[in-house]
This record gives structure tokens, C-alpha cells and sequence, in this order.
């Protein structure tokens, strides 16, 4: 199965007066699995309708593979969103909620489906309606892994799982998409639980695409800069400082950009301790920035 690709350009959208998505310009690769990263109110979940064709644009334009997906049937079937529970049919039966889910998914695994079921628990004679959110959710993990579409969009669906269920979750979508690789776009907050799964990122901040980019070389961008907080100053001066913090004698910044693995050598020598950021902080200190 080949995964679909994902051209966002100068794209808006807007709720009346309120610009959930303000000209925001990505690319998602095809069969990668891309966190669409955001707090709360970033616009996210707007910008995903939009790509399901839920949603017309305000202005600017979606390509998927090539084509506008707004009301183009064809593509459609090759596009799944799941949002937290699905979009399913909350008083009938679970097992006929994946039939009628199946007739509308080509990609569509029965056998898979009933192993998630298993996985999680669920019982296919119970009713939406009747399971816990937690439940709920786990039933929109089910459609979204077993439709193998070559577009899947994850729309936060683990709202209500212990953690437990939502590490089952990860270890799933991960076993699946090893076997059937397609693009996966996993929207969440949670992002040192999903850390290792992103190969692809995309920071989503009040409706702009903030940061994009491989995850590898995201955290590269990062780096904490740590001594004598003149030495720091020195060695921070002329780069983006996301944060700075005294630690006792000593002072830590946290910069983007501008440290290579020859400035990092150079810093070592002269005494300031270059680390690592991982994209939890990063993510922190960019969305935080003005908030």
C-alpha cells in the first residue's frame, strides 16, 4: 500500500470571526507517521477536517496526492479521520458499526478488526452509547487502524484511556504500519508519549504551522547551553533564545539553531555544556513563547 501525500499551502480557516487556521504551509510526507503537535485551541482538529474534506477552506488550498479533496468521492474512500470516539452510530451494535465502516473502506481488514477488539477488550455486541469514553476511544483506535487507509488521521482518539490502553495504542498502530506502511498523522498534546513514534513533525501554534520538518532533525535544532552564565551569554549571543533558567552558580539556555556539531566542540572546550532538547521541551518552549 502506498500512503498519500499532504500539501497544505497558505492555508486559512476560519469559525466567523475566528481564525482557527491562519495561513499555515506544510508538507506531509506519504508513508510516514507525522505528529500534528499542538495545546489545546491550536486549530488542529480544524485543520484535519479540512484535509478530510469536512471543512471548506477559507482561503489558500489542500492537495492530497495532487488533488483537491472537497467533495471528490474518490479520494475520500482513501481518507480516514477518526475523532476521539469515530463517527460511529452510538445505539447500534458495535459489530454492525464496523460492517457499515467497511462498506466505505476499501482498505478494510475485518480480521484486524476483530483482533483490536480482542486487544482492547470490546465487546462487539455492545453499543457505543454503553462503553465508558475510555472505551469509546479504544472503538475509534479500532476503525482507524483496521481501515489501513492510505491516508489515516488520528484525531487525539486516546482522550479517556488509562495509560496502559494508550501504550497498547502506540505498540498496534506501530506493528500495523510496519506491515502496511501508509501516512499515518497522529494529532496530540501528549508528546513524550508519541515522541518515539514520529518520523515527521509539524508544531501547530493559535493556527500557524510554527515548526516542520523530520523529527531527527527537529531535535537537532535544539540545544541547552549550560556554565558560567557569562560564558552562556557569550555563547548564546546572535541565536533564538527559547528560555533561560539559573541553576545556582550556573545559568542554562535553551537556543534554536545555530549549533552545529563544530560550534558544540568549540563551546565544550571553552567550558559550556551543550546538551540535547527533545521535542517535549521544544514544543514547550516555542508554543509557550507569548502565551
Amino acid at each position: 500500500m502506498t500512503g498519500l501525500t499532504v500539501e497544505v499551502e497558505d492555508l486559512s480557516v476560519h469559525h466567523g470571526e475566528v481564525r482557527a487556521v491562519d495561513h499555515a504551509t506544510f508538507t506531509l510526507p506519504a508513508d510516514s507517521v507525522t505528529g500534528l503537535l499542538g495545546r489545546n485551541g491550536s486549530g488542529k482538529s480544524t485543520l484535519l477536517s479540512a484535509v478530510a474534506s469536512m471543512r471548506r477552506p477559507t482561503s489558500g488550498r489542500i492537495l492530497v496526492d495532487g488533488e483537491d479533496p472537497f467533495e471528490n468521492e474518490a479520494l475520500m474512500e482513501r481518507i480516514c479521520l477518526v475523532r476521539e470516539a469515530g463517527d460511529l452510530l452510538p445505539d447500534e451494535r458495535i459489530v454492525t458499526n464496523l460492517a457499515y465502516v467497511a462498506t466505505a473502506r476499501p482498505t478494510w481488514d475485518d480480521d484486524l478488526a476483530g483482533r483490536l477488539l480482542d486487544a482492547f477488550r470490546l465487546d462487539p455486541r455492545a453499543r457505543p452509547r454503553q462503553l465508558s469514553r475510555g472505551a469509546r476511544s479504544a472503538l475509534g483506535v479500532v476503525v482507524g487502524i483496521a481501515s489501513r487507509a492510505p491516508l489515516t488521521m488520528l484525531d487525539e482518539v486516546y482522550l479517556g484511556m488509562d495509560a496502559p490502553s494508550r501504550y497498547r495504542f502506540y505498540e498496534l498502530l506501530l506493528d500495523d504500519y510496519a506491515e502496511h506502511p501508509r501516512t499515518i498523522v497522529l494529532s496530540s498534546h501528549l508528546i513524550q508519549e508519541v515522541e518515539r513514534l514520529l518520523e515527521h513533525v509539524v508544531v501547530l501554534h493559535e493556527g500557524r504551522a510554527l515548526l516542520t520538518g523530520s523529527a531527527d532533525e527537529l531535535r537537532a535544532r535544539g540545544a541547552t547551553l549550560t556554565g558560567r552564565p557569562a560564558d552562556v551569554d557569550a555563547a548564546a549571543a546572535g541565536l533564538t533564545v527559547l528560555s533561560e533558567r539559573h541553576l545556582g552558580p550556573t545559568k542554562q539556555t535553551t537556543v534554536l539553531d545555530g549549533v552545529d556539531a563544530a560550534r558544540a566542540a568549540a563551546l565544550e572546550r571553552s567550558g559550556v555544556e551543550v546538551g540535547p532538547v527533545d521535542l517535549q521541551d521544544l514544543f514547550v518552549h516555542l508554543t509557550g513563547r507569548n502565551s
